[in-house]
């Protein structure tokens, strides 16, 4: 007899912001690796961020309960520890005794889970002496096997059901091999091998198999789990689109100049290592504080326009997890050199997939500088709560009247989109042409800064 091993599960844990779930992306150790109290031992995916988890124990793996691509909600089992230097568990032992605690409650041996049985439960009454079986039990061994009462098949396991039930397996006609003739998952399967092919009974209809040269081709339709950050993104700009009344408005701009000041300070100040995005986010910053009413979110619950104090700057960064708004907090107290700093910190974390969740949220407007993929215009979605959002489109040369005579200007399009509900296209407008401006002379930004 084997004695088991003290084990403790950890569970997934709470990981913040209103998460409740979690996809296995990467293990960092395998079942008989030894671990210490507070190792990384799995990195997960939420809807927001990529999180690295540690475990509270420390001891021998045992078993690592979801494999990479399985989806837990928080509470589910991850991870099992026992003491240090506990062999794991044998894969058909653990697997039997998955079987054994499949059933509801405490579950006699020999009887079904649902459904009636053929035998009836022992009443209270004397109590019988050891050794002394059962009258019913008495009665049925005695009887004549035509007179025999027939008993419920011996299952105890709502997925070895479940498997017979979806394979149109007869139950009753499967040979168990289990300890006290309990039918087990192999045995339904081994029924299943032997019997001749047949449809299986499914809940709906499924979809014929392809023709080979359609697999061979590529043509074969693909299916895509719409979950994480993709299902995170889907779920919000399909509310921003139900419950805002946006608008878009754009305008032509010559950012020659703005280029030209870009240009100056890398040469004279290379250390602050200023760009584009970090220009364009300080005229952002000192528009919405022109114009307070793009820097706001509506609390419909309260029928209320909320206008933020703070300008928690979000921008839009493209990763291998897909597009992600990290958020420059209290972007209106920094320089454009903190902006610059702040700006690529954060772009680093969003690329390599270690942002925490909690610079995704609390944006009060953003910064799409779409011109990176060499597009001209868009029609942005606000990103909710948020009320506006500036997209910038690619700098190109094109003819410009400049100085009365038309000549080669670096052009590009800005478009604003806003919730209709906070503003006007007086105040948008205003905005809108007011970071024009200072792209178009940037002397305009040191004067109202």
């Amino acid at each position: 007899m084997t004695t088991a091993v003290a084990a403790r599960v950890f569970r997934l844990p709470d990981l913040g912001e209103g998460l409740t779930e979690a996809e296995v992306l990467e293990w960092k150790v395998a079942v008989g690796d030894t671990v210490e109290v507070d190792q990384v031992v799995v990195e997960v995916e939420t809807a927001k961020a990529a999180v690295e988890v540690p475990v509270p124990f420390a001891g021998t793996v045992l078993r690592l309960h979801a494999g990479p691509g399985a989806v837990l909600g928080v509470g589910e089992p991850l991870i099992e520890v026992g003491e240090a230097g506990a062999a794991p568990e044998d894969p058909a032992a653990a697997r039997y005794r998955e079987e054994e605690q499949a059933g509801s409650g405490n579950v006699l041996i020999g009887y079904g889970t649902g459904g009636a049985s053929g035998v009836r439960r022992r009443r209270r009454g004397r109590a019988r002496p050891a050794g002394e079986a059962p009258v019913e039990a008495v009665r049925a061994e005695a009887a004549p096997p035509a007179e025999r009462p027939l008993l419920a098949p011996r299952v105890i396991s709502p997925l070895v059901r479940r498997i017979a039930r979806e394979h149109g397996v007869d139950i009753a006609a499967v040979a168990p091999t289990g300890p006290r003739g309990v039918i087990l998952r192999r045995d339904v399967e081994q029924a299943i091998a032997a019997a001749a092919p047949r449809e299986p009974v499914v809940a709906e209809p499924v979809t014929a198999e392809p023709a080979a040269a359609e697999r061979a081709s590529g043509l074969v339709d693909e299916r895509i789990p719409l979950r994480g950050l993709r299902r995170t993104v889907a779920d919000k700009l399909t509310r921003s689109r139900a419950e805002i009344p946006d608008a878009t408005t754009w305008v032509d701009v010559d950012a020659t100049g703005l280029l030209d000041v870009k240009d100056a300070l890398r040469r004279t100040r290379p250390d602050l290592g200023i760009g584009l995005l970090a220009l364009l986010a300080r005229i952002c910053v000192s528009g919405l504080r022109r114009f307070p009413e793009l820097n706001s979110s509506v609390d419909t619950a309260r029928a209320e326009i909320v206008r933020h104090g703070r300008v928690n700057l979000g921008f839009a960064a493209q990763t291998d997890r897909g597009l992600v708004v990290p958020v420059v907090r209290d972007a209106h107290l920094m320089t454009t050199g903190d902006l610059a700093a702040e700006l690529a910190r954060l772009t680093g974390l969003a690329r390599a997939g270690k942002l925490p969740p909690e610079a995704l949220t609390g944006g009060t407007f953003t910064l799409n500088n779409y011109g990176v993929f060499g597009v001209d215009g868009s029609t942005p979605i606000i990103n909710h709560p948020e009320a506006a959002l500036l997209g910038v489109g690619r700098i190109v040369d094109r003819p410009w009247v400049h100085g009365g005579a038309v000549v080669p200007r670096k052009v590009a399009q800005l478009s604003l989109t806003f919730d209709h509900r906070v503003c006007d296209g007086g105040a948008a407008g205003g905005f809108l042409r007011y970071v024009a401006d200072c792209v178009e002379d940037p002397a305009v930004l040191i004067a109202h800064s």
